[in-house]
């Protein structure tokens, strides 16, 4: 990790090496930009927020992993207190909600939300539009595709290198748990506090603990529908 310099752009701003920030883009104050961190046009980093982060590693571990550029591109915002770590990429008109956590390599697509105090683990690709609400947990290797919706406080647990995916538009309620690599098919619908230990088919309703399919996902729900 580089060492940081003052910046007088914004009160309390420190920078490392090779920080390219828009000249519209908006700075709060004590926000921290450690090496390699591109801010885009019209983008928005919020109080005390930290970009670039490399992570802690433990004694012996291997330290060497390169894992590239924070980049926000344009319209793109990173509220207070969130942390964003080495090689994250935020895709244009994405907001990435206040104390949220982006670990390093993690993926948030074109006008998604990462709502407040989130956990996107190491690697987590989310796609467009989606909508992760408050105190949301992925773990590392979990894919969350398109227009999906996950509730607040919605776990989804497993390890690299692959986690759980979700489908396109998949709709997931609060408090839910999504256990290991499975798959919740497109425009799946996960009832508020199931526990889902096994594939979703597409386009059907589940609920319970473990979960179970209760009845298909009718026509007028489907998101497809408005589109």
């Amino acid at each position: 990790m580089g060492a940081l310099r003052a910046d007088d752009r914004a009160p309390g701003l420190f920078v490392g090496a090779r920080v390219d920030v828009a000249a519209d883009a908006s700075l709060g104050a004590h926000v921290v930009l450690h090496d390699r961190v591109t801010i885009g046009p019209g983008c928005a980093v919020q109080d005390a927020a930290v970009l670039g982060l490399q992570p802690a590693r433990l004694p012996g571990a291997d330290g060497t992993h390169d894992w590239g550029a924070v980049v926000l591109e344009a319209g793109s915002a990173v509220c207070a207190h969130a942390v964003v770590y080495a090689g994250v990429h935020v895709g244009a008109g994405a907001i990435v909600g206040d104390q949220s956590l982006l670990r390093e390599g993690a993926e948030v697509g074109r006008d998604t939300v990462v709502g407040r105090g989130s956990t996107l683990s190491r690697g987590v690709r989310v796609g467009d539009r989606v909508r992760i609400q408050t105190n949301v947990w992925l773990a590392a290797g979990t894919s969350v595709e398109d227009d999906a919706f996950l509730g607040p406080g919605v776990t989804a647990t497993g390890d690299e290198p692959r986690g759980a995916t979700l489908g396109r538009a998949c709709r997931v309620g609060g408090g839910a748990v999504i256990v290991g690599a499975v798959d919740v098919g497109e425009e799946a619908f996960v009832a508020a506090g199931a526990v889902v230990e096994a594939d979703v088919p597409a386009r059907t309703v589940v609920m319970g603990s473990p979960a179970r399919v209760v009845r298909e996902v009718g026509a007028e729900e489907l998101l497809e529908r408005w589109r």
